[in-house]
């Protein structure tokens, strides 16, 4: 039996990614009088390769070769970022363009937040009605996809909303978006480069690693040693990785399984629980977390880059140290 024809799919939405950030390459090299333009343009084509060739890669050269392809790619990317030749997050625009840009917004009203509106809700609605969009011949969306298939439709509906409230033309948006990607610079790359490094930390076995490391410097009758050292190295590993998921099968096999659960009967459920609640107050507190803490502040055209980070300091250390005393009485 074949399977259903899928309208929407990975094969269809990464390489629309890679065609965005091939537009933004190609703005770049187009820019006159800019001393960067070259690398800048050389930073987002390669980013974009993978989306747009992949697959293609994967089926003619196989997994290893393409595998070390993309982790040499990786590498120049990172090599063009360090040395300062790639777009970093953008300097706030001149007076002239903000006097422009709240001309613009007045003339437009609260209509520039249909678009804006349009996208969460039509995302929750793709979700919840797409096992139904299907029949055996055709689906309309992936459903092993299903999400990143509701984000992808949603977010080309709001487009079209906002060419019919803006009246602007499809080259405007690609514009806008190149100016929105180098505005966000090379943190926009974080989210993916530290998903793959809770991957590498997986089969790595950094979680036996730090069992190993934590019984030798603590003892297991202290019960207040080794609930601050998981609750604070949950917060840690995740100001360092990034991403609260990455750092949370590490911690809980190197300090919660073997210290919490097992050596002292603690409810699994409380104690993981709580242990990803401190990885979430280590991420208000990391710019290695770009899509919360950098993106946020580049969109917003603050002065101070880690503006947000400072804002949410306070609530994340109260959290923290909370959360640390509710493990201490739960356990």
């Amino acid at each position: 039996m074949s399977s259903p024809f899928v309208l929407i799919d990975s094969g269809l939405i990464l390489p629309l990614v890679g065609v965005v950030l091939l537009a933004t390459a190609l703005g770049c090299w187009r820019e006159a009088g800019s001393p960067r333009r070259l690398w800048r343009g050389l930073f987002w084509a390669l980013f974009g390769l993978p989306f747009l060739v992949g697959d293609l890669m994967l089926g003619s050269l196989g997994k290893p070769l393409t595998h070390r392809l993309i982790g040499l790619l990786v590498l120049t990317l990172g090599l063009i970022a360090g040395m300062g030749y790639s777009a970093g997050p953008g300097s706030p625009p001149s007076p002239k363009d903000q006097q422009r840009r709240r001309q613009r917004a007045a003339l437009l009203g609260h209509r520039l937040f249909l678009p804006v509106l349009a996208i969460p809700v039509l995302t929750v609605a793709g979700v919840l009605l797409g096992p139904l969009l299907r029949t055996a011949q055709w689906s309309l969306m992936a459903p092993q996809h299903l999400t990143l298939a509701a984000l992808t439709l949603a977010c080309l509906s709001a487009l079209l909303l906002a060419w019919r409230v803006t009246g602007d033309s499809p080259r405007q948006a690609l514009q806008a978006s190149q100016g929105l990607i180098e505005s966000i610079g090379w943190p926009l790359l974080l989210p993916l480069m530290l998903a793959m490094l809770g991957g590498v930390f997986l089969a790595s076995h950094t979680g036996q690693a730090v069992e190993t490391l934590a019984r030798s410097l603590l003892r297991p009758d202290s019960k207040a040693a080794v609930v601050a050292v998981y609750t604070l190295g949950m917060a840690a590993f995740t100001m360092v990785m990034g991403n609260a998921f990455a750092a949370f099968p590490v911690m809980a096999a190197g300090v919660a399984l073997p210290f919490l659960i097992q050596g002292r009967g603690a409810n699994p459920a409380a104690v993981l629980s709580i242990g990803m609640l401190c990885g979430y107050c280590g991420t208000l507190m990391t710019p290695m977390a770009a899509n919360f803490n950098i993106v946020p502040a580049a969109l917003l055209n603050l002065q101070d880059r880690h503006a947000v980070i400072k804002a949410q300091l306070p609530t994340a250390l109260l959290l923290l140290a909370l959360q640390t005393l509710l493990l201490y009485l739960i356990v």
